[in-house]
């Protein structure tokens, strides 16, 4: 009973954020890259890899935010906006790839 006061306590949620920054941050430099070179293939095997790495690495990240989520009931809310700012990364990774392919089309077209 006294490690789940401790685990109440303790927990923060700064790594989450942090890591959806992190993530956001490298997609959409991959993404700039991409637009500035576009005929680069070596960005988009790089990017398909890196989507790979980001999708394992919030999903595990997302699987323990929930499991906090619910052994944590005095911190829902928070844990909630944690949660919430984890998967803000879902939309804006697909307007990228949506571009991306669109760029890949309008090449494959001349």
């Amino acid at each position: 009973m006294k490690n789940l006061e401790k685990q109440k306590k303790d927990f923060q949620g700064a790594f989450s954020t942090e890591i959806a920054i992190t993530t956001f941050a490298i997609g959409t430099i991959l993404f700039l890259l991409y637009y500035i070179f576009p005929n680069k293939s070596e960005l988009l095997i790089t990017g398909l890899f890196y989507i790979f790495f980001a999708v394992l690495v919030n999903g595990i990240l997302l699987l323990i935010l929930l499991y906090h989520y619910i052994i944590l009931p005095n911190q829902r809310e928070f844990i909630a906006i944690k949660i919430m700012i984890l998967i803000s990364n879902i939309p804006i990774a697909t307007l990228y790839l949506y571009i991306i392919i669109n760029l890949l089309n309008n090449e494959l077209k001349f």
